[in-house]
């Protein structure tokens, strides 16, 4: 990896993954820069704290493209423009196509608010309180052509409470599901990865 790994950030609400690793990246010992931040919606949060912190920022819509596959190939030179180490997906709620993870499937990074392969979907802590599991969590991984699929690199657990209800233990997630991107994110640049079948390995 370069000394200060390129980062792209992909969002599509409020940027506070964003944002935490933007002061993350603020430490020149964390090894990383956001260097682009990219939407799939105009008018959102992230896009202003993008703008703030004085980045480039793109939008690329679905419905501005003729089909699914088009709108990839767009997102994908938008992009490489950038020429990204890493790109994260830090509550981008668009599945990208077989372009992107050509281009960026060994560096695509996406987390998830349930312990996997438990609980994919958009649902997570829902779906984990209405199991009845004691411990939910967050689930950092490379993404792939599944869905809450790819290789994992790191997970960490949240204990569910007697009277947690599916906004209390979303909250209490998101605070370890953040800790854990800035964490493993600063690992992966500073030290490197590889990936082995289904296998994860920071050096």
């Amino acid at each position: 990896m370069p000394v200060s790994a390129r980062i792209v950030v992909l969002i599509s609400g409020s940027g506070s993954n964003l944002a935490a690793l933007l002061d993350a990246c603020a430490d020149p010992g964390y090894g990383a820069t956001v260097v682009a931040v990219g939407a799939d919606r105009d008018g959102i949060a992230g896009l202003d704290r993008a703008a703030a912190a004085g980045l480039p920022s793109f939008v690329e819509r679905v419905k501005d493209h003729p089909s699914r596959d088009a709108w990839d190939v767009a997102l994908t030179q938008r992009v490489a423009e950038h020429k990204p180490d890493l790109v994260i997906s830090a509550g981008f709620l668009k599945l990208v196509g077989d372009h992107f993870l050509t281009a960026f499937g060994d560096r695509y990074l996406n987390t998830h608010n349930a312990l996997l392969p438990a609980f994919p979907g958009i649902h997570g802590p829902r779906d984990a309180l209405d199991y009845g599991v004691k411990l939910a969590g967050a689930t950092l991984f490379f993404v792939d052509a599944g869905v809450d699929t790819g290789p994992i690199v790191a997970q960490t657990a949240v204990p569910v409470l007697p009277d947690d209800t599916e906004e209390t233990l979303t909250e209490r997630i998101k605070v370890a599901e953040r800790k854990q991107l800035v964490d493993n994110v600063g690992r992966l640049v500073r030290e490197g990865w590889t990936i082995t079948e289904r296998k994860v390995t920071i050096p």
